[in-house]
């Protein structure tokens, strides 16, 4: 884990080894976007967290969105590609926001805090909406598990730096980042929010404070 240079009059916190998920859309296909292509696919991204649109057809979302067929296609020819490009914008947008609101100077486990409490408050409806409304889409689980892979690998550098700073004891940082990385979405699970008394986002603080609390306390 190490601080970039300054940006902006601030630094950003920069994670060893940790790289953020590979894009839907690439670099290439996204540069070559239109203006109005990339405002209708920024709509996009609001309508498939909003609405379910997987059952619609491709004309029936340009109709929604008020565009033609032909930016819709000139986007993407495919409709689940399309679908699963916008729902990945929305979550690289989502870790991108959690990452920056980090302050350099705080101690590993503050900022682990810190960023997986921002993470859970604006993940829960992404993740309850995406878990539901994509699961016709094959590619969706992979998407999602992509991201979520990338929650646990931050997760385990700011738990290794914990340990090298003595602040945890030696612990299986691994093991302890998959658990609190998929908290969200275990509690996101049809059948595990009509089990639970609170919300997902708040039962996933609840247990990431617990789990962190014990951490410090076998030192």
């Amino acid at each position: 884990m190490s601080q970039s240079s300054p940006e902006e009059g601030r630094k950003r916190v920069r994670f060893a080894n940790v790289r953020a998920p590979k894009p839907v859309l690439g670099r290439e296909t996204m540069e070559r976007l239109t203006p109005r292509q990339l405002q209708i696919f920024e709509e996009l991204e609001q309508l498939v967290q909003n609405e379910k649109i997987t059952d619609l057809t491709m004309s029936q979302i340009a109709s929604k969105l008020g565009c033609s067929l032909r930016t819709l296609y000139g986007i993407s020819p495919s409709k689940d590609e399309l679908v699963l490009a916008a729902a990945d914008r929305n979550l690289r947008r989502v870790g991108k926001a959690a990452i920056d609101a980090l302050d350099p100077s705080m101690p590993p486990l503050e900022m682990l805090r810190a960023y997986l409490r921002a993470a859970n408050n604006a993940d829960e409806p992404t993740q309850t909406i995406y878990a539901r409304e994509l699961a016709s889409i094959p590619a969706s689980k992979r998407m999602i598990d992509v991201h979520e892979d990338y929650v646990m690998a931050v997760t385990k550098s700011m738990l290794d730096r914990a340990v090298e700073l003595g602040d945890i004891p030696t612990v299986d940082t691994a093991s302890v980042a998959h658990v609190l990385g998929g908290l969200l979405r275990e509690f996101a699970r049809s059948d595990v929010r009509e089990v639970i008394e609170h919300s997902p986002k708040k039962a996933a603080n609840e247990v990431t404070e617990i789990i962190l609390r014990g951490l410090t306390q076998k030192k």
